[in-house]
């Protein structure tokens, strides 16, 4: 019997290790899904851009690219925003798309991607439809090469309704490994050691790819052996480097003038795995102290020609930490002043109201910390609040805080699903608490659905201060007065959540908390805890 199309894909997908499917099946995807088989598991979403915030999410925490399977245009559509937050997260998806038969294609009927290729750029590194059918299995295998090798991130494929059953008449693709990692140039390495080597008071800022590579341990060693400084890159998310190491001094501000003024002092220092630098709001400033050379690290060659300061070097992050590991020399340790809010660019804001007898952000998240376990993973998107939740949660532990690195809200909640359920197949069973906005809720709330379907034990605690409180911000520094639509008062939170089959409660007190967080340990599926919090319009820098 002849094979097909699909016959060929789903062996392929087996070699690759992509038996999970997220997604959320359209009209042009059912041929594809036909008779799905019984080794492969369909993690079902009922919007496209929660497929993606999971996939991203299982992704992350396995440290394997994952498959995404959404409706055509419409689909890839909605879908956008997290295909933009996994390419700012350096996550490897092969993002899939149906299209119309073949034959109909000409006349771009009803539910067509029109530019399939188009749609999703800029966000993707590689996007395509195949001329033929017989080159779907092809297209996927290098679809996953493009995606995992450096630096990583989504691609896409759109592939004909009528593809699927057509005959497997070519020669079968082979299932290949790739390299993922890029090694630095041992001369400009030279010459970057030789500048730390020499400076008077140098300083190392890390950003998400050290934790991406897995690479806590090697920074501790590069950073002990020369006793400098310690800065966390602007808005990094994840954390690079322990924060409770005696060297670690904060993160820098994401704003050119404040960040440059933060750096002042320093004659030289190294940007290792993040932009340099990723600025958000305009603040107008030098990019530089003076006097201050500044190197920088990546894998990414893009991201290095739009830095608007420092010579670059083209290598893996945590590589390179090695490399220059071997290279530097000794230096006694520095006495350092920290910041108290730790990875935060600023400190928490003053409540908009004294009287407010609601729990303020710093008590919540202070009475969470306690009422976890330590190896609990964080997965955060509440803005406005950042600066308490550093300040009550230093993150000691590799691999266990994730945020969104585009700004995009509706990433955090169905990541979490992702991440739980990367958890729950690897046996670590660590658990997951979701920290989310009661506005960022509403982007992704579809999300909820699978947790509750897939009985994944989520804590997703709601801090709700019926606004849009980083709005506040923005237009307080904007000198913007009268915006409407800040204001969200009237959402339940609750309500929603148990539509979507999850246990939902309201806590108002820190023993409420506490008792809400103990009784979610025991339940076998998602916990939503709203908890109303004083308003506060915080700074941004």
């Amino acid at each position: 019997m002849t094979e097909t199309i699909r016959d060929v894909t789903f062996g392929l997908m087996r070699e690759l290790g992509l038996t999970t499917v997220f997604g959320n099946p359209g009209s042009t995807e059912e041929t594809f899904l036909k008779d799905f088989p019984a080794d492969f598991r369909y993690v079902q979403t009922i919007q496209e851009a929660s497929a993606v915030a999971a996939a991203d999410g299982y992704a992350q925490a396995t440290g394997a690219p994952a498959i995404v399977n959404v409706h055509t245009a419409a689909g890839v559509s909605n879908a956008m925003s997290n295909i933009m937050t996994a390419a700012m997260n350096q996550t490897p998806l092969i993002v899939t798309a149906g299209n119309q038969t073949r034959d109909m294609l000409l006349m771009e009927p009803w539910l067509s991607n029109v530019q399939p290729a188009e749609l999703p750029k800029p966000w993707v590194k590689w996007s395509y439809e195949p001329v033929r059918a017989e080159d779907v299995p092809a297209a996927l295998m290098r679809a996953y090469a493009e995606a995992v090798q450096a630096p990583a991130g989504p691609v896409f494929l759109s592939i004909p309704l009528d593809d699927w059953d057509a005959p497997a008449t070519g020669s079968n693709p082979v299932a290949r490994t790739v390299a993922t990692r890029v090694g630095p140039d041992p001369a400009r390495l030279a010459e970057f050691a030789e500048v730390l080597n020499t400076a008077k008071d140098p300083a190392l800022i890390f950003g998400a790819a050290v934790a991406r590579g897995r690479g806590w341990d090697q920074a501790v060693a590069l950073v002990e052996k020369i006793g400098v400084h310690v800065y966390a890159a602007p808005a990094s998310e994840q954390a690079p480097f322990p924060e409770d190491h005696p060297l670690y001094v904060g993160g820098l501000p994401f704003a050119i003038g404040p960040l440059s003024q933060k750096l002042d002092g320093h004659d030289a220092a190294i940007v290792i795995g993040a932009p340099v630098f990723r600025y958000y709001p305009y603040v107008a400033g030098d990019y530089l102290p003076e006097g201050l050379r500044l190197l920088h690290v990546t894998d990414d060659p893009a991201q290095a020609a739009r830095a608007p300061v420092g010579d670059s070097l083209i290598g893996d992050a945590v590589l390179t930490i090695e490399a220059l590991t071997e290279l530097v020399t000794t230096r006694p340790h520095r006495a350092v002043d920290k910041q108290p809010h730790l990875l935060a660019p600023h400190g928490p804001g003053a409540p908009a109201c004294s009287s407010d007898e609601r729990m303020g952000a710093d008590e919540l998240f202070t009475t969470l910390r306690a009422a976890t376990p330590p190896e609990t993973v964080v997965v955060s998107e509440s803005p406005s609040n950042l600066g308490e939740f550093h300040a009550a949660w230093p993150i000691v532990r590799p691999d266990s805080y994730y945020t969104f690195a585009s700004g995009s809200l509706g990433w955090n909640l169905p990541a979490a699903v992702g991440f739980a359920l990367a958890e729950r197949d690897s046996g670590r069973n660590r658990p997951v608490l979701a920290i989310i906005g009661d506005g960022s809720m509403q982007y992704s709330v579809q999300g909820l659905y699978t947790a509750a379907r897939l009985e994944l034990p989520i804590l997703y605690v709601i801090p709700c201060n019926d606004e849009y409180a980083i709005l506040k911000s923005f237009a307080d520094l904007e000198q913007t007065p009268g915006v409407p639509g800040l204001d969200i008062p009237g959402l339940d939170v609750v309500s929603i959540a148990r539509g979507y089959g999850c246990h939902a409660e309201r806590a108002e007190t820190g023993e409420q908390v506490r008792a809400a967080v103990a009784a979610a340990a025991d339940r076998p599926g998602p916990t939503l805890l709203a908890v109303p919090i004083q308003a506060k319009v915080p700074p941004l820098l």
